[in-house]
């Protein structure tokens, strides 16, 4: 899904204008590839050979693919640039994590130091610092619990289609209650959740109408992966000396492709809520700061509102009754865009101009 959202983002902004492009794929070589390239086929991505006359390899395979590839094509002498959407090269040290609105200096004083490997940054991690990079910036935060409500397209392609498959099951024991009283209806969609004939080979669990508080796998502390990433990514994206404190629990829920956060901010400082917000506009530009009442919530908030826009929302902004310098807040991405496909084309384009 990643792969289909950057080409298209690439063809509206005209990012492979001028550039010799060539397609690869590792489950079709061979096949039709898309207009564009130079070549109508589709190469073999496991060919080191043909990789190797490129100067920039721009993957959205994932991990397995990199930690597959990318060894031997830099043991095999290739000194190209290698633009990731995957997290197997992310904590590497000559390897640079990039979301350019929020550390584009940080990128580009990497590249001219000579770095080769830019990657792209944990989905959520990502859509927290895009929506409250302001503060970082400000120098403002002590810490943030983030409880992330994440998309089902975070998890690929193959689990969307199951969520849909899902939906289906749940359709028909929905439609044969119409006119009965909610708790049978309710009860009927229960007990399809629960047959064990409901698809679940690639989810792991029901999703529809459900929540999945557990992504990847386990880690120290009772974190999982997905939660550990939240403080080590964004203390190497805004290239911190020291961790930031950032935690909170990772759930799946069956929005189909924008990531919300619940925030608890803790500030180093009581700052009136009219500053906070001044403060996460000047972040960015693509920062949306949503007013705290139902119509523009309902309105604005919500991954349905989201969905396709590269604006990240940010509302439910108010001081919390734990403190005068805890701020509530709750924000909103599209993790295809800003979570996934733009930082990459947007670093090809820093590439362009640095070369």
């Amino acid at each position: 899904m990643v792969g289909s959202v950057l080409l298209a983002r690439m063809r509206a902004e005209s990012d492979l204008r001028g550039l010799e492009v060539r397609f690869f794929s590792t489950s079709n070589p061979g096949g039709a590839a898309p207009p564009g390239g130079v070549s109508r086929r589709l190469a073999d991505a496991l060919d080191l050979a043909s990789l190797r006359r490129c100067d920039v390899v721009l993957s959205c395979q994932g991990g397995s693919y990199t930690a597959r590839t990318y060894g031997p094509l830099r043991a095999s002498g290739w000194e190209g640039y290698w633009i990731d959407a995957a997290s197997a090269l992310r904590m590497q040290d000559d390897a640079t994590l990039i979301l350019d609105p929020v550390n584009g200096d940080i990128i580009r004083e990497r590249l001219a130091a000579g770095c080769r490997n830019f990657i792209g940054a944990n989905c959520t991690v990502s859509l927290l610092l895009m929506a409250v990079g302001g503060l970082f910036k400000a120098g403002w935060v002590e810490w943030i619990t983030t409880m992330t409500y994440q998309a089902v397209s975070g998890a690929g392609s193959r689990r969307l289609t199951e969520l849909a498959s899902q939906i289906v099951r749940l359709a028909a024991p929905a439609g044969s209650h119409r006119d009965s009283p909610s708790v049978t209806v309710e009860a009927a969609m229960t007990r399809a959740i629960r047959d064990a004939g409901f698809p679940t080979a690639e989810i792991g669990a029901p999703l529809a109408c459900n929540v999945l508080p557990w992504i990847d796998r386990p880690v120290e502390n009772g974190q999982t992966r997905e939660e550990w990433k939240a403080s080590v990514e964004a203390t190497k994206i805004l290239g911190s000396p020291n961790p930031l404190r950032i935690d909170g629990v990772c759930a799946r829920v069956d929005s189909l492709r924008c990531h919300s956060q619940a925030l608890c901010i803790k500030l180093d400082r009581d700052v009136p809520i009219a500053d906070v917000e001044a403060v996460l506009r000047s972040g960015n530009p693509w920062v949306r700061v949503v007013d705290n009442s139902q119509e523009a919530t309902l309105r604005q908030l919500t991954p349905a509102a989201v969905t396709g826009n590269l604006e990240v929302a940010i509302g439910r902004l108010r001081k919390l009754g734990t403190g005068p310098r805890h701020i509530g807040a709750f924000t909103v991405g599209d993790q295809l865009l800003w979570g996934a496909a733009e930082p990459l084309r947007r670093m090809l384009g820093i590439l362009r101009e640095a070369c």
